[in-house]
């Protein structure tokens, strides 16, 4: 799969801080990459030196192998989806969706537009104007907007987070499954990191400026870098130096020793979260420990006797 997008040592320096620190990370052709980390680490900067919102002050941009320095916003074969959507509120649906083309002087605008309004379930709402639209309707407006454009790459900057978390869910599905259809590259910014692992096919995860580390879903979960990572990603127990995964801690009334690492424990809180119960204990030298259990192993209750055991392979160690 050919590279479609490259930054090599890019930095980006404002007057009060260092907002990206020599980051490079490559895209493939057709590939949803995913941007992640807290917010102020610099991946809207990124996005934003991609799009030539913003200058880099050191390093190297390629798109589809030319540099895009010289290039002001409008003449780079990328496309934005914002927050907010920015869309036109005096404009119809496919009065947004064609405003790009027909400032391109594109040929077959109303071909391309009816198409892209097929692709995002929008037919038959092209003459609503956007007041006129829900939520997941105008995020559905916006990424056909940019569509339509047929961009060598799609940057979207946290395009879910103004929905409520039902319809966030819902929209998550969509948008994968729209990726899926195009074949279009996304660029995709998030600080949900279970939004990142659901989408993603690579992610780079930054933190203060500059990437911790890239790598699958699966890769980044599973085989963290750094501590960093692995606390960012999903909750984390720490314990002698290794980290353990809630889901990854068993409890029983009686002690497990096949192998497994064992510790006597009580029982300080229990939640309800649906999927599982949320156990929190704590061991005899005083450290709290977390656990995630179905809960078909049961109902435990504060200031119960238990024991916690996990495999050794479950934990996740990093060199000194």
């Amino acid at each position: 799969m050919d590279c479609v997008l490259e930054l090599e040592g890019i930095s980006k320096q404002f007057p009060s801080h260092l907002a990206v620190d020599n980051v490079s990370f490559r895209v493939r052709r057709g590939e949803f990459f995913s941007l992640l980390g807290p917010s102020g680490c610099g991946k809207t900067t990124t996005l934003r030196l991609i799009a030539g919102f913003e200058q880099p002050t050191s390093g190297v941009i390629l798109l589809e192998g030319t540099r895009l320095h010289s290039q002001p916003p409008y003449e780079r074969n990328v496309s934005t989806v914002f927050q907010n959507y920015a869309l036109f509120p005096h404009l119809t649906v496919r009065q947004n969706i064609e405003f790009g083309l027909r400032r391109r002087k594109a040929a077959g605008i109303a071909r391309r537009a009816a198409d892209v309004l097929a692709l995002v379930q929008l037919a038959g709402k092209e003459d609503r104007k956007p007041a006129e639209l829900s939520g997941g309707e105008r995020q559905r407006v916006a990424l056909a907007r940019s569509l339509v454009l047929e961009p060598a790459v799609l940057l979207l900057d946290e395009p879910l987070s103004a929905l409520d978390p039902n319809l966030r869910k819902q929209m998550r599905s969509e948008l994968k499954a729209l990726q899926r259809r195009t074949g279009v590259t996304f660029l995709f910014i998030t600080h949900d990191q279970e939004e990142a692992l659901s989408l993603s096919t690579r992610i780079a995860l930054m933190n203060g400026g500059r990437i911790e580390q890239q790598a699958t879903p699966e890769d980044l979960y599973l085989r963290p870098a750094t501590r960093f990572v692995a606390s960012f990603l999903g909750g984390m127990n720490w314990l002698h130096h290794a980290g353990i995964r809630p889901e990854a801690i068993h409890i029983s009334r009686v002690p497990s020793l096949n192998g497994h690492r064992h510790f006597p424990a009580t029982i300080i809180a229990s939640t309800f979260l649906g999927n599982c119960f949320r156990i929190e204990s704590k061991l005899s030298s005083g450290e709290s420990i977390v656990a995630d259990v179905a809960p078909a192993e049961g109902a435990f209750h504060p200031g119960e006797q238990v024991h916690l055991w996990w495999r050794p392979d479950d934990e996740i160690t990093f060199p000194a």
